[in-house]
């Protein structure tokens, strides 16, 4: 094993957990649809016997020697109370329900745009096609200085605060006014709002003339048909086997991720099943034939995997359907039902915990509570798991075997078939600095903002790809960037990152201009994982790590 200077990484890796960490709190709570138990909504629940809780709220708010918000001291007790139950269960205030369930019901309302904030000002990366801001002519690069009238830019508004004001029922009116480049004055546009669809596929391209790729970010409403759609394009330009990658996928819908698995399993296959105490056993089988249920599939996955990206990857395995190439994933095996209240809030309780057709749960401890839980990722860092999957420690009592004989364990995410170690190597503790700063991707918006005319003479994402390389001068422009914003350049650092750091700019400054179609294409093409994938795909190997074997292959 090599030494590693783990001191150098802590602000990186910190900084990943702590992200990650919240949004996967919020996201690994979408869970149940109409497979399972419906969600209930405006009930009312009846006590005989003595209500404890709500005569202690009401005593603290009469005689408390501070004035106390009803609301709130009600509000802040719910959560505590289902905080210690566990890490998923969970309070939804009225004013945060509608923004949390948007993304996982396919659309929102409001003027259709990907924007950034950068430097305090929202900037227009692509106005959505079709929609309300590209068909009055608000334009990619474009700086939104005031909503009806009131300055947004510069004055510190928060992210949540500016999307509350460009969001708003279809059909109403709002008006923006923007700064452009090349235009002296402020250019005002009058938008109706409209129902924006929000996307759960981030892209689905040929990487080889028979090897499609998909990447999922999460299990919405609207993902088997995006799937669907996808998976007849590329079956069109010839793909005969698929890398599947959810990695970084926190999960979503159960049904979404029923449905997905039904296109890979022949019809009667279990796919998963779940038990609760008060809630009977209820199982999930594939029912149709699917759309891609006996052509080489390879999944993709790593410690943000979780819930529903663990449905499907566990189904694929459980069933040798597949390879699952990456890390092991993140356990999240207990299933929320969803509550509406009358006030407009919401609560999800855990009620049952899922299983994977070879009986086991993946659901991972959460004893030490919600924090250590979600920052578990650090302690599997520090234990050498990431590097090292013969660090992974399995309980016996938790092994089970697939269809066909192959060991299995439970009790802490989906171990991979073939491991592929995190990229350590080329992080060198100048590109550490960089990546916590976010340089590279202020420094790839500027320099695509800067030469967005002469970018788009690519026409194509394909076309940039083939076409567009970040050369010497670039890269001096960077290090220059950098060192402006209190990195020094050190040489021995930015050679061992070298490589990194060019694709990175490459790549977002392709998203810049043509979105995901040239984001991840440049990328994919220096990851491990994928390499691996292919060569196992390439080679006509599957099967062969298909058949029942007890440990896992290492990539080195």
């Amino acid at each position: 094993m090599k030494n590693l200077n783990i001191k150098s990484f802590l602000p990186f890796i910190f900084a990943i957990v702590l992200a990650l960490g919240v949004l996967l709190g919020l996201n690994l709570n979408f869970e149940r649809t109409r497979q399972m138990p419906s969600e209930k909504k405006f009930f009312t629940i009846g006590f005989d016997r003595y209500d404890k809780i709500n005569d202690i709220i009401n005593y603290v708010y009469e005689s408390y020697v501070d004035t106390i918000n009803r609301q709130e001291l009600t509000e802040e007790t719910i959560i505590s109370l289902l905080r210690n139950l566990d890490p998923h269960s969970s309070y939804i205030p009225a004013s945060a329900f509608q923004a949390l369930n948007d993304p996982l019901m396919g659309s929102f309302e409001g003027i259709g745009i990907e924007f950034n904030m950068m430097r305090d000002t929202v900037v227009v990366i692509n106005p959505i096609p079709g929609g309300p801001s590209e068909t009055v002519g608000l334009r990619a690069g474009d700086r939104i200085i005031k909503v009806e009238g009131e300055t947004i830019a510069g004055v510190n508004m928060g992210t949540q605060k500016v999307v509350g004001k460009l969001k708003g029922p279809k059909g109403t009116k709002v008006t923006v006014s923007v700064m452009r480049r090349g235009v002296d004055e402020l250019v005002d546009f009058t938008i109706t709002r409209d129902k924006i669809p929000s996307y759960s596929l981030d892209i689905a391209y040929m990487i080889d003339e028979k090897t499609g790729y998909i990447k999922l970010g999460q299990f919405s409403a609207t993902t088997h048909q995006e799937f669907q759609m996808a998976l007849d394009r590329l079956k069109r330009q010839g793909m005969e086997q698929m890398i599947l990658d959810l990695r970084g996928n926190g999960g979503g819908f159960l049904d979404a991720a029923i449905q997905l698995a039904d296109e890979f399993l022949k019809p009667e296959s279990l796919i998963v099943y779940t038990d609760g105490r008060r809630r009977p056993k209820t199982v999930a089988t594939a029912r149709r034939n699917g759309g891609f249920e006996t052509q080489p599939l390879v999944v993709l996955i790593d410690e943000w995997s979780a819930s529903a990206s663990e449905i499907i990857a566990g189904a694929v395995q459980d069933h040798d359907r597949g390879l699952i190439i990456g890390r092991r994933s993140f356990g999240k095996g207990l299933v929320q039902e969803q509550v509406q209240l009358s006030d407009g809030s919401a609560m999800r309780l855990t009620v049952a915990r899922y299983y994977t057709p070879s009986g086991r749960s993946i659901q991972k401890p959460y004893d030490n509570g919600t924090e250590e839980y979600f920052a578990e990722f650090m302690q599997r860092y520090l234990d050498g798991e990431l590097e090292h999957p013969d660090s992974i420690k399995f309980d016996d009592s938790l092994r089970f075997e697939t269809a066909a004989g192959r060991i299995v364990y439970g009790g802490g995410g989906i171990t991979p078939d073939i491991f592929i170690p995190l990229n350590t190597q080329e992080r060198s503790p100048y590109f550490v600095k960089i990546a916590n700063r976010g340089l590279i991707y202020r420094f790839a918006f500027d320099y695509a903002d800067d030469n967005r005319d002469r970018l788009r003479r690519f026409d194509t994402a394909d076309n940039f790809m083939q076409s567009f390389s970040v050369d010497n001068q670039i890269l001096r422009s960077f290090i220059d960037f950098a060192s402006k914003e209190g990195v020094d350049y050190n040489e021995a650092e930015f050679r061992t990152a070298s490589g990194l750091i060019q694709a990175q700019i490459k790549a977002y400054i392709g998203r810049n201009i043509f979105g995901n179609d040239a984001f991840y294409p440049v990328m994919n093409q220096r990851d491990p994982a994928i390499a691996k994938a292919l060569e196992v795909l390439q080679s006509e190997t599957l099967l062969t790590y298909l058949a029942p074997l007890e440990k896992v292959e290492i990539e080195n």
